[in-house]
């Protein structure tokens, strides 16, 4: 009977002072503090490190002294394009100061992100960037008060002691109900949920503030995600309402909820937007490639998880963990607008 071979060990730091017949120690000091070590034993450990492939395990090394060489990024949704932009902001900031990025997704879930964020202090990550679920969680303060720096990353901070970057989203949500009584909407529908999140609280209130202002009807269409099949429900169920019932103005309070809206909408025949005009929220780079492309709010996603990078960077080299720290980094949105809300005929 043949079994699989098993997998071989790499040469240790003790086999190498075996063949050198030197203390591991002095292997240590040749690898760390050459200096220390007399040229002709510096010579015979070099020669037995060649010989045997020795590779110096830099995970160990770093955790010896307190550091990963790693930070920890949680966020709602990795299969959200604006959670990938954001993404790629924090790698960049982050492979300049020479530290890998662990990325995880809560999945807009409690227990997820209290699992991920266990993980990320036993892996005793450098620091931590995070789009909590909730708010800023009796969790996240005793990490951060254990030493972990923490910044929170498309969050306002709603409790004193932590640093925050995110979007005004009031104003963001301000914009786009604005934009759709701009365009003669006089029935307008906003798509998201669940409430409990920040975000989606936020660009509710802002749109509300906006139809309140016009005297405009104000229907919240709730999911319980925001994701492409809550916005294909939430589509289906417009197009299904008679003529006269219908929103004929729908803020979605992500692009992905607003891609999928549009996309049930024209399925069943509603024409965009003739019919019912539809705004999203992020301005992903799908939203100008859609059938009828996309209006939406513009987030600056790229330039947040770059600037959310620097500020932790910030927090790690002090050495307090952040404790005690509060700072809010606030960009502003943008719209973006296009044929889904443009050429919608006012009157």
């Amino acid at each position: 009977m043949t079994g699989e071979a098993r997998p071989t060990r790499g040469p240790l730091l003790r086999d190498v002072a075996e063949r050198a017949g030197v203390a591991t120690g002095t292997v240590s000091n040749v690898l760390h503090n050459p200096g220390k070590v007399a040229p002709a034993t510096l010579a015979r450990v070099e020669a037995a490190i060649a010989e045997l492939g020795y590779v110096p395990n830099a995970a160990a090394r770093q955790l010896s002294r307190g550091r990963s060489g790693a930070i920890g990024l949680l966020v709602l949704d990795a299969r959200n394009p604006f959670f990938n932009d954001l993404a790629a902001g924090v790698e960049e900031a982050a492979g300049q100061l020479d530290l890998a990025v662990l990325l995880a997704t809560s999945s807009e879930r409690s227990d997820r992100e209290r699992l991920y964020l266990d993980r990320f202090e036993q892996s005793r990550v450098d620091g931590i960037l995070v789009t909590p679920v909730g708010g800023s969680s009796k969790q996240l303060k005793a990490i951060r008060d254990r030493g972990t720096p923490i910044v929170l990353l498309d969050r306002l901070a709603s409790t004193p002691g932590f640093i925050s970057v995110a979007v005004d989203d009031v104003e963001g949500g301000r914009l786009a109900g604005q934009h759709l009584i701009d365009a003669g909407c006089r029935h307008v529908a906003f798509v998201g949920g669940p409430v409990s999140l920040e975000q989606v609280r936020n660009r509710l209130a802002g749109a509300r503030r906006a139809v309140d202002a016009a005297g405009v009807a104000l229907a919240h269409l709730p999911t319980s995600r925001m994701s492409a099949d809550e916005g294909q429900r939430v589509g289906r169920e417009i197009a299904a309402m008679p003529a006269g019932e219908r929103p004929d103005g729908v803020f979605a309070a992500n692009d992905l909820l607003a891609l999928a809206v549009l996309q049930a909408l024209l399925l069943a025949g509603v024409r965009v937007p003739d019919d019912v005009a539809v705004i999203g929220y992020d301005d992903i780079s799908f939203a100008a490639l859609a059938a009828v492309p996309l209006s939406s709010v513009r987030q600056p996603s790229y330039q947040m998880g770059r600037r959310a990078m620097e500020l932790l960077a910030a927090v790690m080299q002090d050495g307090e963990g952040g404790q005690g720290t509060s700072r809010q980094v606030v960009f502003m949105p943008e719209l973006a607008a296009r044929a889904s809300t443009l050429r919608r005929r006012a009157g």
